[in-house]
């Protein structure tokens, strides 16, 4: 579940906001690599699974047994593994764009916190002004930092139980 190459990204701009307090001579330094680290998630790769996992999981009939702890009893082979987007499954449809999605909750939260980390440790609001997700032609979608952190705010308003991680998945913790 934490394989995919966003997780490179997130993981790391904790260590360097926490240089950065540590260590505030270096800032500058610290502030280009948390840059670099947004304009990569950005990118196409940084939301890989959700851009080419369409519908339901075509393995999941055949998960081995030590994942049957991740899966509900009773829906056991008829049920995505977690990390298992299913983009374009009823009743959402296909929905290219991760942050304006329905689900990818994960996606849209850890980029806000990577957007805040950059925040937070350079003082630049640069990506408060819009900037382009995914850029593949067809699919670039314009967001701001402010503008992801309200589309996430409006989901969990709207929906009391949460925001999906990946479609049809609320993860209680």
């Amino acid at each position: 579940m934490l394989s995919w190459h966003r997780f490179d990204l997130i993981d790391s701009s904790y260590a360097v906001a926490l240089m950065s307090d540590r260590t505030p001579a270096w800032r500058e330094v610290y502030s280009e690599i948390l840059n670099e680290l947004v304009a990569r998630h950005t990118s196409w790769w940084a939301a890989e699974d959700w851009m080419t996992q369409f519908g339901p999981d075509p393995d999941r009939a055949d998960y081995p047994d030590k994942w049957r702890a991740l899966v509900p009893a009773d829906a056991w082979g008829n049920y995505d593994v977690p990390g298992w987007t299913a983009n374009g499954i009823e009743p959402y449809g296909v929905q290219m764009d991760p942050v304006a999605a329905d689900g990818m909750l994960f996606f849209k939260g850890f980029f806000a916190l990577l957007l805040g980390l950059h925040r937070h440790v350079s003082g630049d609001d640069r990506w408060n002004e819009p900037f382009e997700m995914i850029r593949d032609g067809e699919h670039t979608f314009t967001w701001t930092h402010s503008g992801v952190v309200a589309h996430l705010a409006d989901q969990w308003h709207e929906h009391r139980s949460g925001v999906h991680c990946e479609n049809t998945k609320i993860w209680p913790y």
